[in-house]
């Protein structure tokens, strides 16, 4: 008997690669971004984690 509840549900990110992924990640991270940093951590040649540091700018007061 088949458990149904273990299915996961098949998303257009199943059928890319994990390198378009990362990459439309990076692009989606920069593209969103108007002050800050991103920063991608690199494990044996891998990329394992992207960081997205945003900062709020707000004009002072005069």
């Amino acid at each position: 008997m088949i458990d149904n509840s273990e299915k996961k549900a098949v998303s257009h990110s199943d059928c890319k690669s994990p390198d378009t992924i990362i990459l439309e990640e990076l692009v989606q991270c920069f593209k969103n971004i108007a002050y800050g940093e991103v920063v991608v951590t690199i494990h044996d040649s891998r990329i394992v984690q992207i960081e997205r540091r945003e900062k709020k700018r707000f004009p002072p007061e005069k």
